[in-house]
């Protein structure tokens, strides 16, 4: 081999591969602020998202909404995200996706078995929180999550606006 072309090999010039060294770089795609009123979040957990590349497209381009999406656990073992609205790529063909398609949610059979579980047993719900690209690939966090009573969303605003008013009078 000569000079030239030693050391041009596969991660040549990359430091070696480890969890604590690797840099994480996430661009946040949506966030379903409605869900974070709607319900009290309890568990959160992190899930690939199977998509068609006009759907990878879109996503770049941030058109995508989580108001009314959530997610399921089919019969066969499966999670898919329900009405998530990703809408249709502005420069694609005839073969654009559908916006309103279910997706496959990729989790370990592990954590599948137990939110079917956790669903199950305690009458929760999974719904989808943000989205967001990490190191190029699409993500979606997915919540554990109890739906809030009339009152409990009054006591939310309560809240929300007397941390308001201190704020306006500290500054």
């Amino acid at each position: 081999m000569d000079a030239g072309r030693r050391g041009r090999g596969r991660g040549a010039g990359r430091p070696p591969c480890s969890r604590a060294m690797a840099n994480v770089a996430t661009k946040q795609i949506a966030d379903n602020r409605k869900a974070r009123f709607e319900y009290e979040l309890l568990e959160r957990f992190e899930a690939g998202l199977a998509l068609v590349g006009t759907e990878v497209k879109s996503l770049r381009d941030g058109k995508l909404n989580l108001g009314d999406s959530y997610c399921v656990i089919e019969r066969d073992g499966q999670v898919y995200l329900k009405d998530a609205h990703i809408s249709a790529y502005t420069h694609g063909t005839h073969t654009n996706h559908d916006p309103l398609r279910t997706r496959k949610l990729l989790l370990n059979r592990k954590e599948i078995r137990r939110l079917q579980q956790r669903v199950r047993e305690k009458g929760l719900t999974l719904i989808p929180t943000r989205v967001y690209f990490k190191n190029g690939w699409v993500k979606v966090e997915i919540a554990l999550a109890k739906g809030r009573k009339k009152y409990d969303k009054r006591e939310k605003i309560k809240e929300r606006d007397t941390t308001r008013e201190t704020e306006r009078h500290l500054a």
